[in-house]
């Protein structure tokens, strides 16, 4: 399949597609007789596995050892497997990170929501008294 195709089943631009293999993070294509490039389908595979890695935020330079070792093949899948799970124990804590940022929003949300429908959805404890604004002072207080 020509660039153009290839960019419109990966979503990756054709800039993108020729970064990417310039990098070595792709294979240089086939090319056709008029020096087109001349992809293959099953690169779509390998995109999309790109694109799984980048949407958790594997640096680029371990995109690129990680495929550097593909490329190697037989013999690496050991370091490959090492590669990806440190990886996934750092995606690991960062989804542990933004749960716990969702239960933050979460809980700031349902302070917005009426006493009845936060107790219902959430059950939290509602704060029965509030902080008197600073400088603000209570009668008889001194």
């Amino acid at each position: 399949m020509k660039i153009g195709k290839l960019a419109k089943r990966s979503g990756l631009s054709a800039y993108t597609i020729r970064y990417y293999e310039r990098i070595g993070l792709l294979p240089y294509a086939d090319r056709d007789q008029s020096g087109q490039r001349d992809y293959d389908a099953s690169i779509l595979i390998w995109i999309e596995f790109l694109d799984r890695l980048k949407t958790t935020g594997m640096p680029i330079r371990e995109m690129l050892h990680y495929a550097a070792l593909r490329e190697r093949g037989v013999g690496t899948e050991s370091e490959r497997s090492a590669l990806l799970e440190q990886h996934r124990e750092r995606v690991r804590a960062h989804v542990a990170e933004l749960q716990a940022c969702l239960l933050v929003l979460d809980t700031k949300i349902a302070g917005y929501a009426g006493k009845e429908q936060r107790n219902n959805d959430h059950d939290a404890p509602i704060a029965q008294r509030r902080r008197k604004p600073a400088g603000t002072r209570q009668a008889g207080a001194r």
